[in-house]
């Protein structure tokens, strides 16, 4: 597939419910860090907050997608620390982070002096959330609303964090991120996910992450950073 790249969005501009967005997100969540990145401030679900709360029929009534943008997620953390204890590996780079969630990834890179960063979600409230998020470190990420599986790269560097969750999920990108090898370097953050591939990775770097039991079924993950091998 090849054609147009889906377009960046306007995090003030989108509408949900009576409100924008950008409102939904500010209302539902707080801005604080996550122990692992202090640097990086998102707006972030607590057990506290009614995002936490709201059950799958609650935003399925609203149209709303459920809110994994809202949570800094063990695949998203661990890169994000390589890249910022690393800088000169994203130093002057076009990347995109790929199925970015809240972005963080996509913001360490722009604080590690990336010289394009561009976040892809095809959740579009996940795409205001990243939006909001860059806007709240003072960097400039382009949000993009839209699946991108399939366009023609114009990235040195992918950023992939936690995306073999689910069999379809992985046959779906897997063939289009082997394309883009030729061009490009692509990192997996694979936190011991089971449709990982077997074959095709080099891992580099490995993060123990403090979770919780509210998102996974242990209290730690170990996260395997891994360069994707070209006609692996």
């Amino acid at each position: 597939m090849t054609g147009r790249f889906p377009h960046p969005i306007d995090a003030e501009a989108i509408p949900i419910g009576s409100g924008s967005a950008a409102d939904f997100i500010r209302d539902h969540t707080l801005l604080s860090c996550h122990p692992m990145v202090p640097e990086i401030l998102l707006w972030r679900a607590t057990e506290i907050t009614p995002i936490w709360q709201a059950t799958e029929a609650w935003l399925a009534e609203r149209n709303i997608d459920p809110p994994f943008w809202a949570f800094a997620w063990p695949g998203g953390l661990a890169t994000a620390r390589h890249v910022l204890d690393n800088p000169c590996l994203v130093a002057g780079k076009r990347v995109l982070d790929f199925a970015a969630g809240g972005g963080i990834a996509a913001i360490a890179c722009a604080m590690a002096g990336a010289s394009l960063v561009e976040a892809a979600e095809i959740d579009p409230l996940a795409a205001v959330a990243i939006a909001l998020n860059a806007q709240a470190n003072g960097v400039q990420v382009t949000a993009i609303a839209g699946d991108v599986v399939g366009q023609g790269g114009r990235w040195d560097l992918i950023l992939c964090g936690d995306v073999c969750y689910e069999a379809p999920m992985t046959s779906h990108i897997l063939p289009w991120l082997l394309s883009l090898t030729d061009a490009a370097e692509v990192w997996i953050a694979d936190p011991g996910r089971a449709y990982l591939p077997t074959a095709g990775l080099d891992p580099f770097a490995r993060y123990r992450v403090a979770t919780t039991r509210e998102l996974e079924d242990r209290e730690e993950r170990d996260v395997v950073l891994y360069r994707l091998l070209a006609g692996g």
